[in-house]
This record gives C-alpha cells, sequence and structure tokens, in this order.
C-alpha cells in the first residue's frame, strides 16, 4: 500500500503526536520505493515505529512516488512547523539542498547522501564494509566458484555495493568469478522486478549459484528467481531472510532503522547536530543477517570466518576500498 497524498498522511498521523506540549513534531518521507519495500524504506519506517514505542511520540509520514515530486512534499511537511524532516534516498538530494535553505528554522535530514546546511543532518554509510562480509559469505557458499552481483540504478553508490563485495569474495579465493550486472540508468531501475528476475536467470545460465541483489524493489524479482531456480541469494538493507527461507544465504544489513531512530532520539534530547554522518561496522550503520531462517546455510566454520572478517575492518587491519573515493575497484 502506498501512500500517495500528503495530506491524507497528515492527516492519519496527527492523532499519533503525544499529548505533551513538549513532545517535537517529526516527519518522515519515503523515497520512491515505496514504505513497504522490505528493503531501504521500510528500514526507515521500522526505525520510526521503534522511536514511537520507545518515547510514545508519533511522527507525520508521507511518500514521494517521482523524484519531481520530492521538493513540494517536503515543502509541504516543513510548513507543518515540524521540528525534523528526515528524508530517506540520495534521489532527495535535491530537495533537500533547495527546501532547507527555504526553512531555515526547521531541521533536515537525508539519509544516503550528504547535504551542506547549518540545518542539515547527513547520514552516509560504508556501504563497501558490509558487502564485504557478504561477500566473505557467498565464496564460502558457492559450489561453481562464480558469484553475482546486481545493482539497482548504475551510481556510485551502487558500484561501492558491487565492489565490496567482490573483495569480500576474492579475499577468499581470488580465482573465484563475480559477474556483475545493474538493472538501468535511471530511478526506474529501483522498480523493475521483472528485470531483476531476467538478470539473476541469466547469470545463472552462466554457472553463478549465488546472487547479491543491491536493487531494491528490482532485487525482489532477483530474489524470486533465486528460489524459483533452487539457488542462493543474498538480501540487502533490511533483513530479507525471511522471504524466501533456506535460499536466501544472509543479507547485509544497511542500518538506516537506527539512523532514523537516532535522528528523532537527537531531536528529542535536544543533541541534534548539523553535519555529516559515516556509518560503517564499528560504528553500527552496517552488518550481516544470520537467523532461524539461514541458519542452516551458515555453518559454524563460515560463521567464524566472516565474524573474524568484520573484527578485522572494525580493527583496521582490513581496509575495504571505497569505489566512491577510488573511483575504481581494486578487484
Amino acid at each position: 500500500m502506498k501512500i500517495t497524498s500528503i495530506s491524507l498522511a497528515v492527516a492519519a498521523a496527527l492523532c499519533a503526536f503525544g499529548a505533551h506540549a513538549a513532545d517535537p513534531k517529526l516527519a518522515l518521507v519515503y523515497g520512491s520505493g515505496g514504505k513497504f519495500d522490505k528493503s531501504f524504506n521500510q528500514s526507515a519506517y521500522e526505525g520510526a515505529e521503534r522511536f514511537k514505542k520507545d518515547t510514545k511520540i508519533g511522527y507525520l509520514e508521507a511518500q514521494v512516488n517521482s523524484d519531481a515530486q520530492s521538493e513540494q512534499v517536503l515543502r509541504q511537511m516543513a510548513r507543518k512547523n515540524v521540528d525534523l524532516v528526515v528524508s530517506i534516498g540520495f534521489s532527495m538530494t535535491n530537495a533537500v539542498t533547495t527546501v532547507s535553505k527555504e526553512f531555515p528554522k526547521v531541521k533536515f535530514m537525508i539519509i544516503d547522501d550528504e547535504v551542506k546546511g547549518d540545518n542539515v543532518n547527513s547520514v552516509t554509510f560504508k556501504e563497501q564494509e558490509g558487502s564485504y562480509l557478504v561477500g566473505v559469505a557467498a565464496a564460502l557458499a558457492s559450489k561453481s566458484q562464480k558469484v553475482g552481483f546486481i545493482g539497482g540504478m548504475d551510481v556510485p553508490l551502487i558500484r561501492a555495493f558491487g565492489c565490496g563485495y567482490a573483495q569480500g569474495v576474492k579475499a577468499v579465493d581470488p580465482k573465484i568469478e563475480v559477474t556483475q550486472n545493474m538493472v538501468g540508468t535511471t530511478p526506474a531501475a529501483w522498480s523493475d522486478p521483472a528485470k531483476g528476475g531476467e538478470l539473476a536467470r541469466a547469470q545463472f545460465d552462466r554457472g553463478v549459484d549465488v546472487v547479491f541483489a543491491a536493487a531494491g524493489g528490482s532485487g525482489m524479482g532477483a530474489l524470486q528467481a533465486v528460489k524459483d531456480k533452487g539457488k542462493l541469494g543474498i538480501g540487502v538493507d533490511s533483513n530479507q531472510n525471511p522471504l524466501y527461507p533456506g535460499f536466501i544465504l544472509t543479507s547485509m544489513l544497511k542500518r538506516v532503522d537506527n539512523a532514523t531512530y537516532d535522528g528523532f532520539m537527537s531531536v528529542k534530547n535536544g543533541t541534534w547536530a548539523a553535519g555529516v554522518t559515516n556509518k560503517g561496522l564499528k560504528e553500527g550503520g552496517v552488518d550481516w543477517a544470520l537467523d532461524a531462517n539461514n541458519r542452516k546455510l551458515i555453518t559454524p566454520a563460515m560463521e567464524t570466518r566472516i565474524k573474524q572478517a568484520a573484527t578485522d575492518i572494525k580493527s583496521g587491519k582490513v581496509s575495504v576500498v571505497d569505489y566512491r573515493a577510488a573511483n575504481s575497484c581494486p578487484v
């Protein structure tokens, strides 16, 4: 279900605000992938819901259905005299840049990109670190010695996922082949499950037996193909292990839920500050998922190897190259 009208979203959420006058007014704007995308946006929603449960403070919410709508939605939220507007996804960068200048008394937070401004906090992630861990898992699980990566929109951010993944794979065995494909070059690449499934099947035909899909809604098609073909898939952003138990090897967690929760809480506690926060393994920004749904797929030896890789990254023993900084991938 998508929220298509900001007025409906605001009306539905007004009753959620706490009765105390001192409670902050908070707002969350989802990207075009949709609130219940089982990925990036849904993670933000879960963080906001956790905050509401812990504090009894509600929040307004709205969804941007196209990039062109971003400014309008953010502007209408800011006019509600909210204390903080959290925007989900780098596609809202230009809108946050523009609207934050128009409303200097309103705090803005953008997750997944950087925007400069005295009233803007930007949260970015070291996706390459979490992707490295699931790359280790893929290499250890692969029987064909061929693994794959399917990205959504071909942008440096998604290249960083793929590059980190490849580094993890090659750390286990440099001879393992890594095939990478992107769904497309426009925002539509995030919501094309048919193309995601097509790319996954093409990789399977080439011998790939583990696929990491970092493609938003398009990744759902890739994971469906994983189940249909009896292969192994790797989820992204949220814990997608429960989608197809026994077929999802693990998920690369991007803790958008924590970022949203922390942003709301910082306003409540009076500790909010403008600037850039970059969250990796050490900061609790990324991780890998191990639960009852994939427990049988991850042997004790694999778990030990993956956890050791995480420890080495946190300690600095292993440095995972960020494609965005290097503008290339070392493997």
